[in-house]
């Protein structure tokens, strides 16, 4: 180190001394826990000059996340020789990206890049549906930069990516959405439009989770455990009369019966859809595709 002897390195080190060894030839210069950023920013040094925060420690930069990971996933070019330590996760690649968001002194890939190298190490496909579908709804990325990713980016692990990718394309914004999607394909239905707006006129009525123009048929999925307070719950009754006041007819679903009713939630579709007639008044505008 810069301006000290090996011996009066290890002596700031020793058991009880004023610095602490975070990685290797990366110290931090008092005592007690290292901060979240503290952390970060030994990763980055460890990692060398050009290397950038992923997965998801990039993730609670973008409030994707609430809670700091573990693991801190940092991206190198594929011919540096650093490995991962303790908690830093090296990942080589070819295909640093040309993109760098800084925040002070940290440097992160972009949301794309973060959201897609999440997803392919998550081994559970509801989550990764979880982070897609959050980072598009919220603006961090567009499916066009996602798709890129996918495209360009490594074949291994990215079924899971490849799957709600699809979903989002369709218009699926959250978990139980996806859920009612499968359960719509397994039945055997139509598909329908996922997240559109409805209008009478130019007049905004209401944006269901699914929707059949055909049938007339809109499905709702939630639930009071659901909604934050009172007023949100005032407001899904409220959508639901108006849709009921124009000849909408609506079935609402819990996370909890897509799970364990699915048999049940199917035979009502079937019916719903039987019973449904075309709305000319209604006019539907689907969910582009961001």
């Amino acid at each position: 180190m810069a301006g000290l002897t090996a011996s009066a390195l290890q002596h700031r080190l020793r058991r009880e001394g004023p610095w602490q060894r975070l990685l290797p030839g990366v110290y931090l210069t008092t005592t007690g826990e290292a901060s979240w950023e503290q952390l970060q920013i030994a990763s980055m040094l460890y990692a060398g000059p050009g290397s950038l925060i992923t997965g998801p420690a990039a993730l609670a930069n973008y409030r994707l996340q609430t809670r700091s990971p573990r693991v801190i996933d940092i991206l190198i070019p594929a011919t540096s020789k650093r490995s991962s330590r303790t908690f830093v996760a090296i990942r080589r690649t070819r295909r640093m990206p040309d993109l760098v968001v800084c925040d002070g002194p940290l440097r992160y890939a972009p949301a794309g890049r973060a959201v897609a190298d999440t997803a392919r190490a998550l081994a559970d496909q509801v989550e990764a549906r979880a982070v897609v579908a959050s980072a598009v709804q919220r603006g961090q990325c567009t499916i066009a930069q996602l798709a890129a990713e996918l495209r360009d980016g490594p074949v291994r692990g990215s079924a899971h990516l490849r799957a709600v990718l699809a979903e989002v394309i369709a218009g699926i914004r959250s978990a139980p959405e996806g859920d009612l999607r499968r359960l719509i394909i397994r039945a055997g239905l139509p598909q329908p439009l996922y997240n559109p707006s409805l209008y009478v006129g130019e007049v905004f009525l209401a944006r269901p989770d699914a929707w059949w123009p055909e049938y007339g048929v809109a499905v709702e999925v939630d639930s009071r455990e659901w909604h934050l307070s009172p007023a949100d719950w005032e407001q899904t009754m409220a959508r639901h009369r108006r849709m009921c006041a124009v000849g909408i007819v609506v079935v609402h679903v819990s996370p909890r019966q897509l799970r364990d009713e699915s048999a049940r939630l199917e035979n009502d579709l079937h019916a719903a859809l039987r019973a449904g007639r075309p709305l000319p008044a209604i006019r539907t505008q689907p969910l582009a595709a961001a």
